[in-house]
């Protein structure tokens, strides 16, 4: 089988935001997984209105063009990793609206997670999983959380280190991630063509 397609989504669209470095970071080691073909995803390219159409389009064709175009980028990956920061125990706004501006787009493919803040980003992953099987997506079980002083370490307002300086702690996640990414992002687009 050829390889699989993956987005790394950047869940954070404030200016002054993290996710870039543990994106650039987690899209750089996706790459060198030889079942995945990866791009990055970042919300901030797509301009998202806040979700307003009549319905779901798991129940009829959207109508605004940037939630259509939003939908076609996606519609084309087999699986996808989401860079989660925490903002009050969950997800991004960002994020939870770019997730409900599609349905049939998300189903039946896996979603993998990098989480960080204090705690790993471990709540709004959680609450993003739960989201993502309403979403009729496969939740891996491994992530990967940069969290504690891993993180205070590579945060630009604490030690401002690059993600190598910490990689010996995430990196061992990073692998058994992306390897059951791939597992089932194989399984189930074989499964999306047979059916």
């Amino acid at each position: 089988m050829s390889k699989v397609r993956i987005a790394v989504i950047i869940g954070s669209t404030r200016e002054t935001r993290f996710a870039t470095k543990p994106a650039e970071w987690i899209y750089t080691v996706a790459r060198q997984h030889p079942d995945l073909e990866v791009e990055l995803v970042d919300l901030k390219d797509f301009d998202l209105p806040f979700f307003n159409e009549a319905a779901s389009n798991l129940w009829m064709p959207s109508k605004d063009p940037k939630a259509v175009a939003w939908q076609e980028k996606i519609g084309g990956f087999d699986g996808f990793i989401f860079v989660v920061a925490e903002y009050n125990r969950s997800v991004t706004g960002a994020l939870k609206n770019a997730l409900d501006q599609a349905y049939k787009e998300w189903g039946r493919k896996p979603a993998a997670y990098v989480g960080y803040g204090s705690v790993g980003g471990a709540r709004a992953v959680e609450h993003l999983r739960l989201i993502n099987v309403e979403l009729q997506m496969v939740p891996t079980r491994s992530g990967v959380h940069i969290g504690g002083s891993d993180f205070y370490k590579i945060h630009p307002m604490a030690g401002n280190q690059p993600i190598s300086a910490i990689e010996e702690a995430i990196g061992p996640s990073a692998k058994t991630m992306l390897d059951e990414l791939a597992w089932w992002a194989k399984a189930t687009k074989t499964a999306r063509a047979a059916a």
